[in-house]
């Protein structure tokens, strides 16, 4: 699972993004995810690295499974469509409230990803008793999708970039309206379970002091 890789930012250059991509293809994962925020944007509107050339990098993701991805804020602030194109071009599969049943030996995997505005019909459609592991680029969704949504999974937050208690305390303030509560790791509650990545990239400030960037390697049972 990868999220906001911010490509173009201070640090994430083509080389980092590379070797994104080959520590991902190293673990060998059945299935990768992608949590959104694929680039960086300016002020004014502009990339600090073309789509293009995210995509002829990410091209490089493989596995068995498949590569499955949300759209995150600032890609849509860049275009929805645009961003969609030029992954989808790198054999990236874009669930935008929407779902993929995923054939396995050992039975189906009911996969669903939501936008920014999550809608559980249109994602899940009559699939909503069977678990589901669903996709999301914001934890905050979290309380409002469905009860079938057995692991959500989630970024955005940055892990809140700095441990420092009060910095820390005000990053996660800003991502998220619930604070440290979604913050990052493995989060329960009730029958469900939230994992949030740290992520790999930065935005606003250029700066990790004590969340390290995040490939995240999860098993499920």
């Amino acid at each position: 699972m990868i999220a906001d890789l911010h490509a173009g930012a201070p640090y994430m250059d083509e080389a980092k993004l590379d070797q994104v991509v080959a520590r991902t293809n190293e673990a060998q994962p059945d299935l990768i995810l992608l949590a959104g925020d694929y680039v960086s944007d300016r002020r004014d509107g502009g990339l600090r690295m073309p789509l293009e050339t995210i995509a002829a990098h990410l091209k490089g993701l493989e596995a068995p499974l498949g590569v499955y991805a949300v759209l995150g804020n600032h890609d849509r602030r860049a275009g929805t469509a645009e961003v969609k194109a030029a992954l989808g071009k790198a054999g990236i599969l874009f669930l935008d409230n929407a779902h993929a049943v995923i054939g396995r030996s050992t039975g189906p995997l009911v996969l669903a990803g939501f936008g920014e505005e999550p809608d559980p019909v249109r994602a899940l459609g009559l699939l909503t008793q069977q678990p589901a592991l669903c996709l999301v680029h914001r934890p905050d969704a979290f309380p409002d999708l469905p009860a079938n949504c057995a692991l959500t999974i989630a970024g955005h937050t940055h892990g809140g970039q700095v441990a420092l208690p009060l910095l820390r305390r005000l990053a996660l303030n800003y991502a998220s309206r619930f604070g440290e509560r979604y913050g990052a790791g493995v989060i329960r509650e009730g029958s469900r379970t939230l994992f949030v990545s740290p992520g790999i990239g930065t935005s606003f400030l250029a700066i990790r002091v004590g969340v390290p960037p995040e490939i995240s390697l999860l098993k499920i049972r």
